[in-house]
């Protein structure tokens, strides 16, 4: 647990170090509303790329059936709510896969919400923003 001011409990030590030696560009895997909240407040987004979040779309079956993915919602909210006005990228299976593998970092949540996996990538702070 951090016990530190403004540290939301859900980040551990580790994973601020880790938050910490992120560079532009790199990317975290992860999987849970709670925990993307709580790194929205210390993670600037990139903003030089075309979408900072990427979800794994729906295979074909899933996408016929017309499987709704409630999850998204939530994501798109918590990424507005930090200022990322941006749509959520949609990865095909196997590529999400491969990206996910080449990601900084993967937090491991426990998330059971279907198609809940999310990776994101940190951007910079303006200059303005810095103390």
């Amino acid at each position: 647990m951090v016990v530190l001011k403004g540290i939301p409990s859900v980040l551990s030590p580790e994973l601020l170090y880790t938050l910490a030696k992120m560079g532009h560009g790199d990317e975290l895997g992860l999987n849970i509303p709670v925990l993307l909240e709580a790194i929205l407040k210390l993670l600037p987004l990139d903003s030089y790329v075309e979408s900072p979040a990427a979800v794994m779309d729906l295979v074909d079956s899933d996408k016929q059936r017309g499987v709704a993915v409630p999850v998204w919602d939530t994501y798109s909210r918590l990424l507005r709510e930090a200022g990322c006005h941006k749509s959520l990228e949609k990865v095909e299976r196997f590529a999400f896969y491969e990206r996910a593998k080449k990601s900084y970092a993967i937090v491991a949540t426990g998330e059971s919400s279907l198609y809940g996996n999310l990776i994101i990538t940190k951007g910079v702070l303006p200059a303005d923003e810095l103390c």
